[in-house]
C-alpha cells in the first residue's frame, strides 16, 4: 500500500509561469494592465506580476527571441484562455495595450490575439465556462 502522506509530499506545486520574450519590461506592463495584476519585479532581464490567490506570471529575457507563430506551425507553446463578461470590449482594451488580432481566427465565441511578443492568447466569452 502507498503512504497517502508520502505521495502527497511528491506532488509538486506550480507556484509561477514564466514567459520568454524579448522585451520583459514592455510584455510585464501589457500583461499587468490587461489583467490589472501588479508589478512586484521589474528589471530588464526580469519582471514578475502578482495576481489573486499567490498567481506568479513572470517573464525573462531571452537574447535573439523568436516569437511563437499562429496557426500552430510546431513552435506555439502554451496559450492563456482568458474569460470576458464582455468579449468585444476586452478585444478592444486588449487591443489598445498593444495586443494584435491573430489571423485566421477559428469560431464566434473566443477571439485569439497576440501580446507584444507574439505570444497567442484566446479571450472567451466567461459564459462558456
Amino acid at each position: 500500500m502507498s503512504d497517502p502522506a508520502t505521495e502527497s509530499a511528491a506532488v509538486p506545486v506550480l507556484k509561477m509561469t514564466t514567459i520568454d520574450c524579448a522585451d520583459v519590461r514592455a510584455e510585464a506592463a501589457f500583461w499587468s494592465q490587461l489583467l490589472g495584476w501588479d508589478v512586484t519585479v521589474v528589471e530588464d532581464e526580469y519582471a514578475m506580476l502578482a495576481g489573486p490567490a499567490g498567481s506568479i506570471l513572470g517573464f525573462g529575457l531571452v537574447p535573439d527571441y523568436q516569437p511563437p507563430t499562429w496557426p500552430n506551425e510546431g513552435t506555439k507553446q502554451f496559450h492563456f484562455d482568458l474569460a470576458c463578461e464582455d468579449l468585444p470590449a476586452a478585444e478592444a482594451r486588449a487591443i489598445e495595450l498593444g495586443a494584435t488580432l491573430a489571423e485566421p481566427q477559428f469560431g464566434e465565441t473566443w477571439r485569439v490575439l497576440l501580446d507584444p511578443a507574439g505570444h497567442p492568447f484566446c479571450l472567451t466569452d466567461a459564459a462558456n465556462w
